[in-house]
């Protein structure tokens, strides 16, 4: 796994503030992320005005530091074309990089910025290297991958795309995978989304089986913080080429002092590594119980762990007593203050100055190798009173809020000569803008190098003239187990004069249809004679789901039924579009299309998309009239708020993969072996507080859980609205047989809803987020 380095590894610090960057830049960090006054995905945060970032961007590059914008939230069509007025002041400046969510807008930087470079960030949920290599051939030059991955996973992702890989070392950590997160938005209306989350997963909760093998209160969602000091040698030599530290909602004090003690010792096993080699390096390196001690008492959750570097889940993950921090050390904070944050570091350089008579006054800055002058106007001889050295030497020291300091500064001057102070001090500004300028230009950023493509207007008025799909509008329904295949089959059966139809699309779970023998097989042979027949890939598509995946793709070409693949995630994309377009994909929900260039962007590999579940009615009619592809719509289903690598079930020691196989470590071979546990024992469920009971599916196959929301979604009261807008679509996931023919009556062929069964939300569809 130990790949030979030869380049220093980047440190990336979050600064939610200004004084968050200043910290960051002193504790030693060799980068800045942090976000302006839109589109970030911490809303929350102080965050940087326009000006304050320019002035960052400035210093940080005079330091030999880089930044990187965050503009990693999902943006509604109404506002894609506000970036390019927000966006161009960064980038005259040399912003580094852009880390983001949304393909529309990576669409939108790659064609009117294309000097940035475009880091893909975790919210987009990459998990694999089959989506790594799609983003690299997109335009991207980074990948911020999933947290949940291993480092085995790290390595073999560089080791087949090649790709620069940001992974965390250091911070708080989610439950669910960043990006597919929907729980704050659908219960609260605050979307993880667009940088608003509530944490929910920090709230209190009952776990229980469906078989009731008892229960279990406390914060079975809410992780320990990160922290992977003691394992900087085998990160490092897995290849990682960015360490990111959590916290752009956390004090200064925090990004400095966490910054300071990662700095310390990526540079000391670096040392080790050039004076001994790997192997010694590794065994001499070691972590001091101090610094130890600094990190556990800078803004951590209870404890802290080593993330999934080294395990897929497990209960030692989890702050079941309790989610709250323990607080920080006050004389901590208020030493790294003063070390770190009160001061600003600045260059030290050399000042020379010669005032000699008959000649123009010049001044000489030197920093390093880098020497400019400026000259003035001729030195006089004073008729009254001449200037001093002393008072030449109070002037150019002077440097004020630069990023400069004079640690040696010499005076060449004639007797009773006369120079304007003012213009001694005009002299030292011109020199020192003009020593900024050199530095920055040998650091490779030379003022106006940078030009953006002209404003994006036309590309606007021609998306609003292109014509939406406007094919004859069908249904889609979609099933994961053989019951619920079985039940639309006959009710199809039942009502084929009505819907025989070889545009209506079903969807079946690929775990289905790779475990589910020769029943599943004939209802799909018999289904593709009159539909069209989609396998549905995994949410989340990992390095251990490859062979599934193969196995997968194999039955569905040589099978002959399956038309196509829906796909759930960038990876499963990824992994169709190396298949050479045998058979084609759609793109499921959260492989999210906010805004018309997301799917401009999705149209180039998939021929139809569906609708996310977060805008709402008016938002999507309006992201309709700039779609060209298919679209669906779903109107009822389950919606998944949550899909976790952690599990419930070993969480409260429950584990059925321990107990059924002799494989209990990590996800090994879990992703390829055909583990047929009955439909019924799959399921747990989580109560709030308020009673509130949400079913849990516990995926043995992937080693995963998705958390569903507690009642269904159902727009049955709107779906006239929509009929002739936009394909239907219906998801069947804990429905019984009996419960699936009804709702296929009542949405297909209209008849009403049996009274107080069927108690659903409507989700964002009058309320949307914000």
């Amino acid at each position: 796994m130990m790949q030979n380095v030869e380049k220093r590894v980047e440190l990336l610090a979050p600064a939610g503030s200004v004084e968050g960057f200043y910290g960051a830049i002193h504790g030693g960090a060799d980068a800045v992320y942090l976000a302006g006054n839109r589109f970030g995905a911490r809303a929350y945060a102080e965050n940087f005005t326009t000006e304050a970032l320019l002035e960052c961007i400035r210093y940080g590059h005079l330091m030999g530091r880089k930044l990187y914008l965050t503009v990693n939230t999902l943006l509604k069509e109404c506002e894609i074309h506000q970036l390019y007025s927000y966006l161009l002041p960064f980038y005259e400046a040399g912003l580094d990089a852009v880390i983001v969510q949304d393909l529309g807008v990576f669409r939108f930087i790659r064609e009117y910025f294309p000097d940035w470079k475009l880091h893909v960030s975790t919210q987009m949920t990459i998990c694999g290297s089959f989506g790594s290599a799609l983003l690299k051939e997109m335009g991207a030059s980074r990948i911020v991958p999933a947290r949940e991955l291993s480092l085995k996973e790290i390595v073999e992702i560089k080791k087949r795309t090649g790709v620069e890989l940001e992974t965390f070392i250091h911070g708080a950590m989610c439950y669910c995978y960043s990006g597919q997160c929907l729980f704050s938005s659908i219960l609260g209306g605050r979307s993880g989304n667009r940088g608003r989350c509530a944490q929910p997963c920090r709230l209190s909760y009952d776990v229980t089986a469906k078989k009731g093998n008892g229960c279990e209160k406390g914060y079975p969602l809410s992780l320990k913080d990160l922290c992977t000091i003691t394992h900087i040698p085998k990160l490092i030599e897995a290849g990682i080429d960015s360490f990111k530290i959590e916290g752009r909602m956390k004090k200064p004090e925090y990004a400095a002092g966490v910054t300071r003690v990662y700095r310390r010792y990526i540079d000391r096993y670096l040392r080790l590594r050039q004076t001994m080699g790997v192997e010694e390096a590794q065994k001499a390196f070691f972590v001091e119980e101090e610094d130890k001690l600094i990190l556990n008492s800078l803004y951590i959750r209870s404890k802290v762990q080593d993330g999934y570097y080294f395990r897929h889940n497990g209960r030692e993950m989890i702050t079941m007593e309790t989610p709250s921090y323990s607080g920080s050390d006050e004389a901590l904070l208020a030493d790294i203050r003063r070390k770190y944050i009160d001061d600003i570091l600045r260059l030290p350089i050399k000042i020379r100055a010669f005032f000699l008579l008959g000649q123009p006054a010049e001044i000489q800055l030197q920093w390093e190798d880098v020497c400019v002058k400026v000259t003035g106007q001729l030195v006089e001889q004073a008729q009254k009173q001449p200037i001093t050295e002393k008072n030449v030497r109070k002037q150019l020291g002077k440097l004020g809020e630069s990023a400069f300091y004079g640690f040696e500064i010499e005076v060449d001057m004639d007797d009773n000569v006369f120079y304007p102070l003012k213009q001694i001090n005009e002299l030292r500004r011109q020199a020192v803008a003009k020593l900024e300028e050199q530095i920055l230009c040998t650091r490779g950023y030379t003022q106006g190098n940078k030009s953006a493509v002209s404003s994006p207007e036309e590309m606007r008025q021609m998306m609003l003239q292109q014509e939406p799909a406007s094919e004859k509008k069908v249904w889609a329904l979609s099933v994961c187990t053989g019951m619920q295949l079985e039940a639309v089959s006959e009710w199809l059966s039942l009502n084929q004069d009505q819907f025989a139809c070889r545009g209506m699309r079903i969807y079946i779970d690929g775990d289905l249809l790779v475990n589910g023998g020769e029943r599943v097989d004939i209802l799909c042979h018999k289904l593709s004679e009159l539909y069209k027949i989609y396998a549905v890939l995994p949410y989340i598509v990992r390095e251990a789901q490859y062979r599934y995946l193969e196995s997968l793709y194999e039955k569905a070409v040589g099978s002959g039924d399956i038309h196509g693949f829906l796909v759930r995630s960038m990876d499963g994309m990824g992994f169709i579009s190396q298949k050479g377009g045998k058979l084609p994909c759609r793109t499921d929900a959260g492989v999210y299309v906010w805004n018309g260039l997301a799917g401009q962007e999705i149209g180039v590999r998939a021929e139809g998309i569906c609708l996310p579940y977060e805008l709402k009615a008016s938002e999507q009619r309006k992201l309709l009239q700039s779609l060209k592809l298919p679209c669906e719509k779903i109107v009822y289903s389950r919606i998944p708020m949550m899909i976790s690598a952690n599990c419930l079930y070993k969480t409260t020691k429950q584990c059925r993969r321990n107990a059924k196989t002799s494989e209990g470590k990590g996800l090994g071979k879990c992703g390829n072996r055909q583990l047929n546990f009955p439909e019924e024992e799959a399921w747990a469920f989580l109560t709030d507080k308020r009673h509130v009971k949400f079913p849990v599916k516990v995926n043995c196959l992937h080693c995963m859980n998705v958390i569903y929301n507690s009642v269904p979604f159902s727009l049955y009261s709107e779906l006239g609205k929509w009929r002739e807008a936009v394909d239907l679509r219906m998801d069947f996931t804990l429905e019984s047989p009996e419960e699936v023919r009804q709702l296929l009556d009542s949405f297909l062929r209209g008849a009403p809803l049996p009274q107080g069964k069927y108690i659903a939300t409507t989700g964002h569809e009058k309320r949307g987020v914000e």
